[in-house]
């Protein structure tokens, strides 16, 4: 679906945002919870080292944060176009939101990694 090479492609597959080869994290799957922010410190490929500078994925509250929201206003568009009251669209938000939760998580490493490492090709 996504080309290598584009940072959907490294995003949506976990996938090392220098190189697009190496494995983010240890484990790619969101809800074993154990292995939920393990993640290597260098890429197996390309050993190129994720963590840029100390605490660099602090920032990447921010990212988590728009992603919540995004889910939020979504269902929320979703009940409402449903017919269903505030009280119930608050629920379901809620439920959505614990839910998702892993997935923000990693998916928010992800994204702000690749805000700041570009793809080098190996041509």
């Amino acid at each position: 679906m996504f080309k290598k090479g584009s940072k959907l492609y490294s995003i949506f597959k976990f996938r090392c945002p220098s190189c697009h080869e190496g494995n983010f994290y240890v484990d790619n799957n969101p809800y074993h919870l154990k292995k939920l922010s393990h993640m290597h410190t260098n890429c197996n490929n390309c050993n190129i080292k994720y963590e840029i500078e100390p605490s660099f994925f602090h920032g990447a509250m921010y990212v988590s944060y728009g992603l919540t929201i995004a889910f939020s206003v979504a269902v929320f568009i979703i009940c409402y176009m449903l017919g269903l009251n505030l009280v119930f669209s608050s629920i379901a938000i809620l439920v959505l939101l614990i839910l998702v939760a892993p997935i923000t998580f990693k998916l928010s490493r992800i994204i702000y990694a690749n805000m700041f490492i570009d793809f080098k090709s190996k041509s």
